[in-house]
């Protein structure tokens, strides 16, 4: 079988049983097996498979028709134009999130240090660290999280500090210019109605923010207050339907701003504590 073939056959499979970009994910599948970029299967399309990657493909194709992340098969996700490690032990990252990277950029001139709680794989804090060559910490619960975004750290050579902690438990009050944050925010009770490839395959810590969604919320803006210098600002990811509760949870914050995403939906919560 050749390349051509076996992308056909990958695509068709996918088309099937509905899953999301089915030639896409066939040849991002097919490339991992044979350990080359996706432009070297256009460029080789007649060349037969080898009996090793056809059976590293046909392993991936059967993961993908389970229900596994493309991104969990790979080991691998793209995060503001870099290559991340990912595992089940955290959370994919997605491009949504990238705007929270975009809001804390923009204010850039009013931080020095940052820490990202519930950092999961490391994208926000080490590209705020790249980004700006500036001091960030950054927390999770989960050990099994904090090495894989050790190790992202230590590829991409950031420099991260990285605690095992509840979300900013472990760090004295007044220490940070801003506190970043892309918090738990499923509501339990909507599990059954989430994507099958998210629920089954993703860690339930870093989806599900208690029965409503706001339980992390409700915890991390006071811990963010504690941890902020006067006049420091709190940018977080944002859930369907979170704005008017979340707005409500920052009563007594001042510039509290919501921004919307690429698709007009609200996606980031900035807000500053008051300055002396």
């Amino acid at each position: 079988m050749d390349i051509r073939t076996a992308l056909l056959q990958g695509q068709k499979l996918f088309e099937d049983e509905g899953v999301t970009a089915p030639r896409l994910t066939a040849e991002v599948l097919l490339s991992h097996a044979i350990g080359c970029d996706r432009s070297w299967l256009f460029a080789h399309s007649d060349e037969e498979l080898r009996e090793l990657w056809w059976i590293h493909y046909g392993r991936y194709l059967h993961q993908r028709l389970k229900g596994v992340p493309t991104q969990y098969i790979t080991g691998r996700q793209e995060f503001y134009g870099r290559d991340f490690r990912v595992t089940p032990d955290v959370l994919i990252p997605r491009p949504e999130t990238e705007h929270s990277v975009e809001a804390a950029l923009q204010c850039r001139s009013e931080w020095s240090d940052a820490i990202d709680i519930g950092t999961g794989s490391g994208a926000i804090a080490v590209t705020l660290a790249l980004e700006t060559g500036r001091h960030i910490v950054a927390t999770d619960i989960s050990q099994a999280a904090l090495s894989v975004a050790t190790a992202n750290s230590t590829r991409l050579g950031a420099h991260v500090d990285f605690l095992t902690c509840d979300l900013g438990s472990a760090l004295r009050s007044a220490s940070f210019d801003l506190v970043i944050s892309n918090p738990p925010y499923v509501p339990a009770r909507d599990s059954s109605t989430i994507q099958r490839e998210v629920r089954e395959h993703e860690p339930p810590v870093a989806l599900y923010g208690g029965d409503d969604g706001l339980d992390i919320y409700r915890r991390l803006i006071p811990d963010a207050a504690r941890l902020l210098r006067p006049g420091g600002w709190l940018i977080m990811e944002l859930g369907f339907a979170m704005v008017e509760p979340v707005r409500a949870l920052l009563e007594g914050w001042t510039d509290v701003e919501i921004r919307s995403d690429l698709a007009g939906l609200p996606r980031v919560a900035m807000a500053r504590t008051l300055r002396c």
